[in-house]
């Protein structure tokens, strides 16, 4: 078997990585994600990204025989579009990011799937949650994405199912990213935590949040940033991610309520760099709002790190060729293998 590629899409950074035929990760890159540019500009990083994964692992980029790809936004899968990524700069309309992938690797053919879903699988898979049937996936970065398996099946429901980030944590609160107001995203989602930061230095609040982003080079506050700004002992930054882990707690809490899964797995940028550290006041934060709390999931960090989501990208099965339509007459179809976001990273 060929090898393989996939690339993780986040609000911060992409992360790529190559798979070889038995499904072993042989070279990784990472870069930033452009902030300017629109989807051209990303979509061109990302070909960058996959490019530096594959001179690490000494293969060419045009010999792979595939390429995944885990994104957040509106996802049609068989079009190989992507709208909405709201994390992302002016990714509104759809855009055809298979096809523009596609023409960087040589013409292999690249699957597009949910961020969140495609990271909860390689964890369910080959990760933390391959012991169990049942798994809750939370990934806290960029936004506060969810991922759901069942009996041993992923559960997207219509499409939109495992939102986790907008479950309502508080009846009228704060604005949420999505327009809605007191989603869990909007407290504990890192841009949803940057906006609040910079409104509070603007209230006259010290913080050396934004002197480490300045120092580490980065255009936004990157999961690295807010924990050196805990490390430094910054009181700002000890605020919002004590509160961010609160209201994880609360909406963690409800899901679980919800599906009663064997396990938790916290993953994402902000859930790997603290999770260790922080599991237990996590676990904390979540169990005053655990019904059956006599038999809490078990709540585990994810153990692929951040080359989870690319690795789940990677294994993702090449999707069908859409059937060309028929000339002339007929009206549009529906989103056809269409998804949601959940995320990022």
């Amino acid at each position: 078997m060929s090898a393989r590629g996939g690339i993780d899409l986040g609000g911060t950074k992409i992360q790529a990585v190559i798979l070889n035929g038995r499904g072993t990760v042989v070279g990784d890159a990472r870069r930033q994600t452009p902030m300017e540019g629109g989807p051209p500009a990303v979509a061109a990083e990302m070909a960058g990204a996959l490019a530096d994964a594959a001179d690490a692992a000494g293969v060419e980029l045009t010999s792979l025989g595939s390429v995944g790809v885990g994104s957040p936004g509106v996802i049609d899968t068989r079009r190989g579009t992507v709208a909405n990524a709201r994390n992302l700069n002016d990714w509104i309309e759809p855009f055809p990011l298979a096809r523009e992938l596609s023409k960087a690797v040589g013409g292999a053919p690249v699957t597009i799937g949910n961020d969140v879903s495609v990271a909860t699988e390689a964890e369910f898979l080959i990760g933390a949650g391959k012991p169990y049937k049942s798994l809750l996936g939370v990934f806290w970065g960029t936004g506060v994405g969810g991922g759901i398996v069942l009996d041993g099946k992923m559960w997207t429901g219509r499409g939109a199912a495992a939102e986790i980030g907008h479950i309502v944590v508080k009846k009228d609160g704060a604005q949420c990213p999505c327009g809605r107001l007191g989603c869990l995203e909007a407290y504990a989602g890192r841009g949803s935590m940057e906006a609040k930061a910079r409104r509070e230095v603007e209230r006259g609040r010290k913080t050396s949040l934004f002197k480490i982003m300045e120092h580490k080079g980065r255009a936004r506050l990157s999961s690295g940033v807010w924990a050196k700004a805990i490390e430094e002992g910054d009181e700002l930054a000890t605020e919002l991610v004590d509160r961010a882990i609160s209201y994880l707690g609360a909406g963690i809490g409800s899901a679980v309520n919800l599906i009663d899964p064997e396990a938790v797995v916290i993953g994402g940028g902000m859930g790997v760099r603290f999770g260790e550290a922080y599991l237990e006041r996590i676990r904390e934060a979540t169990m005053p709002h655990v019904f059956a709390d006599e038999r809490p999931p078990a709540l585990l960090v994810a153990a692929l790190g951040d080359l989870g989501g690319a690795t789940g990208a990677a294994l993702l099965k090449p999707a069908r060729p859409r059937p060309a339509r028929r000339s002339a007459g007929g009206g549009g179809g529906g989103n056809g293998g269409s998804s949601r976001s959940r995320a990022r990273r």
